[in-house]
């Protein structure tokens, strides 16, 4: 009697809280810190999730959004994406999710953790959620 093979059949599309949760998961490869998923969509309607990411540098944040795009690739593509010549702000438009990759100051100075501070964060992964500018990776 033939074996029966078992495919596995990979997920095409992602809700919008697999979206941000991937986002940040795939910027903590690329050693981003400070990475904080929020739940908008009771306060705005120009998204539904909001991610913050810390990078040390413009090439840093650059491979950041980098992994990011090519990650998310096979999920549908990226409505736009600012700042990625500069690297020092970056802001991915994934309709239902926005990415911000940031240097520390400038995150520091327009604050946007504060600004969208009533918005929930969602639960990240133990190592996420720790991965701090002092941290060692």
């Amino acid at each position: 009697m033939p074996v029966k093979k078992d495919k596995t059949v990979e997920k095409t599309t992602l809700t919008a809280a697999e979206r941000a949760l991937k986002c940040a998961e795939l910027a903590y490869d690329k050693k981003a810190y400070d990475i904080c998923v929020r739940d908008i969509s009771k306060i705005s309607s120009i998204a539904d999730y909001m991610v913050i990411i810390s990078g040390s540098s413009d090439r840093q944040n650059i491979a950041i959004s980098d992994n990011i795009r090519t990650g998310l690739k096979k999920f549908g593509k990226v409505i736009d994406i600012e700042g990625a010549k500069d690297g020092k702000w970056i802001v991915m438009d994934y309709g239902d999710v926005l990415v911000h990759i940031f240097h520390d100051q400038i995150r520091r100075y327009y604050d946007l953790d504060g600004l969208w501070g009533q918005a929930p964060e969602l639960e990240l992964p133990a190592e996420i959620k720790a991965a701090r500018k002092e941290s060692d990776f």
